[in-house]
Parts: structure tokens; C-alpha cells; sequence
């Protein structure tokens, strides 16, 4: 039993998983997902009555279980690489979930990774509940096949990073929007992808969720492969003080794509009506096999040249404020989802992200109600006073002690 303040470590997360190794234990499923916390399990079956996306037994049903209510994103992080050195696997990589093909000897040690669909960044409660219901299908028909098949195994269900994240009560006065370049880096995330010239790093990319869909159904999350794990081959970018082009190389993402490569291309020029330079990502190109070739222009990605560049959700989405336009019949074929997107070509110091210039406007959906509706009350408030001020009071008044005094209707 594990204490719910108590966050397990790495070096606690290797002692309790050694019974898995003591006992020969010759299949292994991680199920991996990109968030999740141990409130979801509560919090979503209780908000939603019936509709509990938790429908697996398995936890319950199985001879032996562990529920660890927080552990270290370290640990999770580094998870994959050390059950690989922890026994003699033969990894095998789940990603288009058709168990038909799923083939597993019995005689072998099988490590099997399942990539969970990621819940959508920002998006309203009842999708992330049919994220993770979905989610909980895909567990149960890998673990019933499996079963089917007369497969013993063991199965690992954790996340890269927490859902759901407590602040401090003692920083709640100072609470402000704090990006990479201003606070240290969290111990809850993942250091961003750089690039180096030689020495130094000339490239920082960072983003939450990194994912495509092509052709509106293979869904290829490069989240993991770009910052978690990075198995990413970034060394055809190049570094320039004028022009910079981060190349993404990827080998196998998904099943049908051989080869995958995602260019963004940055341009740093000097603007006389500013009379500074400024850095822009111009374009943002996709090449799939080596033959398939989408570019995408891209808007309002633009900052001061000693700054990086920040976004909350950059994509082909015509809502997203930082948008990428298909410039090519190829590109209509490919979506592209980016959450809190930051990226600097230009004037890196120290490895570090500079002060980010953010592509939301100082004037917010907000800020205009609250300046519309305050002109209003200013306009009535005027008009008000303005009727108070044409009241005219009597010039003449009645004498008990005359004659009554007679007005003039003219008056």
C-alpha cells in the first residue's frame, strides 16, 4: 500500500517492479498513455453516472496487483528503457491495435508497447472521457486476446506525464502566466528538442502534443518519439543567422509509413518599420516516403529575433490562432495538431528558451466584452445625467395670502 502523498521515485519504481522479473514472468504489455493521474479513475466515473470509462476488470481479476497513486515523471519517462535492460524482450511496437496480425511466441520474452491514443489538449470533459473510454476498449481486447491464446502475462498501465497537477497554496497570490524562458524547467515535463552547431545549441522545439493524421485516418502521434524517447534524427537541420530549417526525420511512425520527414523553416530579417530584426517560420513541409511532399504556409508565427515563440495550439484547425495553410494538393491530405508550441532558431543563450513572445493578443475576446460593455454604461450614465440636467424648476410660486396665481397654458 503506497501512501497518496507519497511520490514513488525511480529507484522505488525498480524495486517494486522486481517481482516481475523474479518470477520469469515471460510477456510484458505497457500500456502507455500520454496523461493520466489516479483522480481521473474517480473523478470521471462519478461525474458522468453511467457512463464510467473504466468498464476493465482486469485490476480486479488478476492474481496479483499495484496501484501506485503518483510516480516520479522521471521514472515513467526512463520506463521503457529500463524494462529493456531489465530482461531478455523481444519489443514489439502496437500501433495500428489490429490484434489480428499481433503475433507473440510463448516461448520468448515479448515486450509489447502499446501507444494509447492521446487525450485531446484542451478540449472539453466529455471528450477526454471518450479518450479514455476508447483507451480502456483497446486495453481490454489486447488483454482478452491474449488470454484467448493462453498467454500469461503481465501489464503495466501508466502515462508520460500527470493529468491533473495540485499547485501550492503559498504561490496562489503569485499565480501569472510563466512560460519555459521565465521559470526553471518542471520536474513535471520534458526538456525541449535541441539542435547543436558544433558547440553551441542554434535550434530549441518544445510542444505537448506533436501529432498528424493523414489522409483523415492514420492518426501518428510523434510526441514520444520527439521528446520522451527521443528516437528522432534531427542532424540534417541547418543553422544560419539568417535562415534556419529544423528537420524532423522519423523511421517507421506507423504502419504504411516507411519514412516520415517534417521541415520547419525559419527566416531571420531585419524590418525597417520596426528598426529590429525579426525572426518567422515561413512554411512548415511534410515529406512521407521520400516521394510524397505537402507544404504548408504558416501565419502569425513571428517574433523579435532575440525572442522564442510561443502558441497554445498551432495547426491546420481554422480556429487555432497560429495556422498552417495547405499551399499544395498534398498538404489538404495531412492535419497537423501542435499544443503549447515553442520554438527559437535564432540567439539561443545558455540552452535555455529566451522571453517568449505569445500569439495571443493583448486584446482578448474578454478584454473586448469588457470595454464594450463598459462603454455602454458610460453612454447610459452620460445620457442619464444629461436628462437630469434639462430638468427646469418653477420660476413662480402660489401666496396663500394673494390671489391664486394663474399660469398661461403657453407656459
Amino acid at each position: 500500500a503506497m501512501h497518496e502523498g507519497h511520490i514513488v521515485s525511480a529507484q522505488e519504481l525498480t524495486v517494486l517492479l522486481q517481482p516481475l522479473f523474479a518470477h520469469n514472468s515471460r510477456n510484458l504489455v505497457l500500456f502507455l498513455q500520454d496523461r493520466l493521474s489516479i483522480d481521473d479513475f474517480t473523478y470521471l466515473s462519478e461525474s458522468y453516472g453511467n457512463k464510467n470509462p473504466f468498464q476493465n476488470e482486469i485490476l480486479q481479476s488478476s492474481p496479483s496487483s499495484l496501484a501506485l497513486p503518483a510516480v516520479d515523471c522521471e521514472a515513467t519517462r526512463n520506463l521503457l528503457s529500463f524494462l529493456q535492460k531489465s530482461g531478455d524482450w523481444k519489443l514489439t511496437n502496437v500501433t495500428n491495435l489490429n490484434l489480428s496480425q499481433l503475433e507473440v511466441n510463448a516461448s520468448e520474452g515479448n515486450l509489447l508497447v502499446v501507444q494509447l491514443q492521446p487525450l485531446v489538449s484542451g478540449s472539453k470533459e466529455i471528450s477526454t472521457l471518450e479518450a479514455i473510454a476508447e483507451n480502456d476498449k483497446i486495453i481490454g481486447r489486447v488483454t482478452m486476446d491474449l488470454q484467448e491464446r493462453g498467454i500469461h502475462f503481465s501489464v503495466i498501465y501508466t502515462a508520460v506525464r500527470p493529468s491533473r497537477i495540485s499547485r501550492r497554496t503559498d504561490v496562489m497570490p503569485e499565480l501569472r502566466r510563466q512560460l519555459m524562458a521565465a521559470e526553471e524547467e518542471d520536474s513535471l515535463s520534458y526538456p525541449p528538442l535541441n539542435v547543436t552547431n558544433g558547440n553551441y545549441t542554434c535550434i530549441l522545439f518544445y510542444a505537448t502534443n506533436f501529432s498528424l493524421r493523414a489522409n483523415s485516418l492514420v492518426f501518428i502521434d510523434l510526441t514520444n518519439a520527439t521528446f520522451v524517447t527521443p528516437s528522432v534524427d534531427s542532424s540534417a537541420s541547418e543553422c544560419s543567422d539568417s535562415n534556419t530549417t529544423l528537420s524532423l526525420k522519423y523511421t517507421k511512425p506507423v504502419n504504411g509509413i516507411s519514412s516520415l520527414e517534417i521541415r520547419f523553416l525559419m527566416t531571420n530579417k531585419f524590418y525597417e518599420g520596426s528598426a529590429r530584426q525579426w525572426f518567422t517560420l515561413d512554411s512548415v513541409e511534410i515529406i512521407q516516403d521520400g516521394e510524397k511532399f505537402a507544404k504548408f504556409n504558416v501565419s502569425a508565427i513571428s517574433a523579435p529575433a532575440e525572442y522564442s515563440f510561443h502558441c497554445q495550439l498551432v495547426g491546420t484547425n481554422n480556429l487555432y490562432p497560429a495556422r498552417l495553410v495547405p499551399a499544395n494538393d498534398e498538404a489538404k491530405n495531412w492535419d497537423v495538431f501542435i499544443s503549447r508550441l515553442q520554438i527559437q532558431g535564432f540567439n539561443i543563450e545558455n540552452n535555455q528558451f529566451s522571453y517568449a513572445s505569445d500569439c495571443t493578443g493583448f486584446f482578448t475576446p474578454g478584454i473586448w466584452m469588457g470595454l464594450v460593455t463598459s462603454v455602454i454604461l458610460v453612454w447610459i450614465l452620460t445620457y442619464g445625467i444629461h436628462m437630469i440636467m434639462q430638468l427646469t424648476t418653477n420660476n413662480r410660486f402660489d401666496d396663500p395670502k394673494g390671489p391664486a396665481l394663474s399660469v398661461p397654458q403657453t407656459e
